[in-house]
């Protein structure tokens, strides 16, 4: 019998009210699951491949090599013989950052780094925006260093066979040319390693990374033969302000970390390999970066440095008298740098095949191939936009886009940390960042002080950035994400 008491439609349920747009934004992906998810692709799996020494030597060598083969000469005008301290002041945000980096890699062990850290604490759209300052700065990071692979290639035919690539196909518009041809060609090598594997690559890095430091180390040895003591006369001769404007352009040297901590779904024991390898690779480079400029400025009055991507061998070959040790030094950047290139081109695939299974961005970018288990259709048309990019765009204009998509990404890191303390203080952790929240809080201020000491240009250059990453995320990401569906 119906019972007359009963409120109309008492049998059914209500289904619960859509969240609104701002809990939406607000949506987190649980830590489990990003952890669970570990490896999975579009038709395939990333192979877990990478032990501790090969984590170190992505980390090294995504870091050793940009700041000092390539951006020094840019820093010198800038900073004047303080820029050992700018590279020190870099260090030190970057040393903040790392202790995030380091606990966040061993509590969440997956390719996406500081993206998919937002995405577990702070929501979505945070992890857009994190995830698009990412490429930024391991996109036009590539790029960057990609040019200065250029200025040393001609720097090495110079000495060895006497002829130079025509200014016209080894320069950029803007700087006297109208196609980078070897910043192209450095992008499609490096692409070819990483369509072999992440085992073959690694390998090809680590052979590259005993080269730099080979090389670092050799050129200090003669580099000091001509060490002047009156060179660091007026040590600060533009101010602090030169010195943080110096460090911001310089700390996009410091991405290596970040890098190591993208192949979190290919090293065998993620969880204590990863916070091993971050804390020992910037310590490593930092000294080397320190050491390295302090020579060259000793060496060379900073008032002669011009904006060379090749200082290095210029200095051998000034202190020296003789083309040799600087053609041998140019030898060992080619080498150096391309790891550099392989290094963090490979971040850049990594980071988007992460994005990319959470639907925030085309499918197409997490499609593993089954033999080699490599995102290799991402591998393909990152590199092209990549190679493109660096064949197209000055140097210096590159190097300060990567620095401040950097510094906004590792500033995010450093509150993820503390939020995720917060929030799941029983997580078992490998390794704690210690005096938190003190030093996660230094680091998000060192690194909005940096982010504040780039020009205004720069400024609109993210500013554009973001806009074109927001307007795609609402056009695409948020209605295709997969924590969409559960919430319809």
């Amino acid at each position: 019998m119906l019972d007359q008491g009963a409120p109309p439609h008492s049998s059914s349920q209500t289904a619960p009210p859509s969240p609104g747009v701002g809990a939406r934004l607000m949506r987190r992906k649980p830590v489990e699951n990003l952890v669970a998810e570990g490896g999975q692709g579009e038709g395939g799996s990333l192979r877990r491949t990478l032990g501790l020494w090969q984590l170190t030597m992505i980390s090294i060598g995504a870091t050793l090599g940009t700041g000092i083969f390539v951006v020094l000469g840019e820093a010198v005008p800038k900073a004047g013989p303080a820029v050992t301290l700018a590279f020190v002041i870099a260090g030190l945000t970057a040393l903040f950052s790392a202790l995030s980096y380091a606990e966040l890699a061993g509590t969440i062990p997956v390719s996406g780094s500081s993206y998919s850290y937002a995405y577990a604490t702070m929501g979505e759209l945070i992890a857009w925006i994190c995830g698009w300052c990412l490429v930024l700065e391991y996109g036009v990071s590539v790029a960057a260093v990609a040019v200065g692979w250029g200025e040393y290639l001609n720097e090495l035919l110079d000495g060895t066979v006497g002829v130079t690539i025509p200014a016209a196909l080894s320069a950029p518009p803007g700087d006297g040319g109208v196609f980078n041809l070897p910043a192209l060609i450095v992008v499609l090598l490096a692409m070819a390693f990483l369509l072999g594997g992440a085992r073959e690559s690694a390998r090809a890095n680590t052979v590259m990374v005993i080269v730099k430091i080979g090389a670092l180390v050799l050129f200090c040895a003669i580099g000091v033969q001509g060490f002047r003591s009156g060179n660091y006369e007026n040590f600060m001769p533009l101010g602090m302000a030169g010195v943080s404007a110096a460090g911001a352009t310089l700390f996009f040297s410091y991405i290596g970390f970040d890098a190591a901590s993208t192949a979190g779904e290919e090293a065998k024991n993620a969880q204590r390999d990863l916070p091993r390898a971050i804390m020992l690779s910037l310590v490593i480079v930092t000294a080397l970066y320190v050491l390295v400029a302090a020579v060259a400025v000793g060496a060379k009055p900073w008032k002669n440095f011009t904006d060379s991507e090749a200082a290095l061998a210029q200095i051998m070959r000034e202190v020296t008298g003789q083309t040799f040790w600087g053609t041998l030094l140019a030898f060992c950047a080619v080498i150096a740098i391309a790891s550099v290139v392989l290094t963090v081109l490979y971040g850049q695939t990594r980071i988007l095949f992460a994005m990319s299974r959470d639907g925030l961005v085309p499918k197409v970018f997490a499609r593993v191939h089954p033999k080699t288990g490599t995102p290799r259709a991402n591998t393909l048309i990152v590199s092209l936009f990549c190679g493109v990019l660096a064949a197209a765009i000055p140097l210096g204009q590159l190097a300060d886009a990567t620095s401040i998509g950097t510094l906004f990404a590792f500033a995010l890191v450093n509150v993820a940390v503390v939020v995720l303390r917060r929030t799941r203080p029983d997580m078992p952790r490998t390794f704690r960042v210690p005096l938190s929240p003190v030093l996660p809080a230094l680091g998000l201020a060192f690194c909005l002080w940096m982010m504040g000491s780039l020009s205004a240009v720069t400024w609109v250059v993210f500013g554009v950035w973001m806009a074109a990453g927001l307007v795609f995320y609402f056009l695409y990401g948020y209605r295709r994400s997969r924590l969409a569906p559960s919430e319809k």
